[in-house]
Parts: structure tokens; sequence; C-alpha cells
């Protein structure tokens, strides 16, 4: 249990911290168990070889650490799991920039118990019944929008 132990917690801790960075993303339990594992090996240098070289070992190994991230970092990885295009759109345009107004009318395309599809001119949109129950194929009004909900009712409601 000397320098073999040693050199074998750092191989791991490398390990760990390499699979953390480039495979397992957040920082999880490969990389608290890297830096475990560092820890120890530079602890273990310490308590059996004395200050000389545990100091050796802390200086050695953090120098390994830092050119294999260096080149972790500078490697093909880091271009494969990056996004490359800006994302310019929203996940759900508003009713608004749709063209969807309160007072506009159009047809249930199926049941609104309380949500479903309803279809004005052109534009298909998840609505909600404001009134119960609305039947597929039944005239509705937008009575109001609140954010990205669309609120209807039956024309005879109103």
């Amino acid at each position: 249990m000397g320098i073999g132990l040693i050199i074998t917690l750092i191989v791991i801790g490398l390990l760990l911290l390499i699979a953390e960075m480039t495979v397992i993303p957040g920082f999880g339990i490969a990389g608290i168990l890297g830096l475990a594992s560092f820890i120890g090996a530079i602890v273990l240098a310490f308590l059996q070889f004395g200050n000389t070289i545990g100091f050796i070992i802390l200086f050695g190994a953090l120098t390994l650490c830092g050119v294999l991230v260096f080149f972790v970092l500078r490697s093909k990885t880091w271009r494969k799991i990056t996004l490359k295009h800006n994302i310019d759109e929203k996940a759900t345009p508003s009713p608004e920039d749709r063209g969807i107004t309160v007072g506009m009318e159009g047809i249930s395309l199926t049941r609104l118990n309380p949500a479903g599809n309803g279809r004005f001119g052109d534009i298909t949109a998840e609505v909600r019944s404001s009134h119960g129950l609305i039947q597929p194929k039944t005239p509705i009004k937008v009575i109001y929008i609140e954010g990205l909900s669309i609120f209807v009712s039956s024309v005879e409601n109103n």
C-alpha cells in the first residue's frame, strides 16, 4: 500500500473527472468521486511519505490535471456537444402574434372540455371554454385572452 495506490487513485480521479466533463452532464457523483480520489491520493502521499514527497505528488497531480483539462477542452469533443445555431424563435407565439384577438369568431374542431382546438379563419389554436362543455363544430367566439391561453364561449351563449 504505497506509491501504487497513490498513482491508482490519481488515475481513477482523472478518469472520473474526464467522464464528468465529457460524458455525464452536470456536476454529480462522478465529479465528486473524482475529486475525492484526488484528495485521498494527495493526503495518503503526505501521510506515508512526508511533506517533500507529498508536495511533489500534489504538484504532479495538479499539473497532470491541468494538462489533461487543457487537452480535453481543446479537443473536438466540445465542438460536438455545443450548440452551433442561435435559437431566435419563441416556443409558442402569443395569440396576438398569430392574429387572434378578442371578439374573433371561429369554430371548435374538437370537444372543449374545457380545452381543445379551435379554428379562426386559417389559424388553428388551442382554446379553453369559459362556459362549460362545447361540442365539436360549434361556432365559438374569443371572450378574453390571458397570457398564452385563449378563452372562448359558444356563439349561442353570447
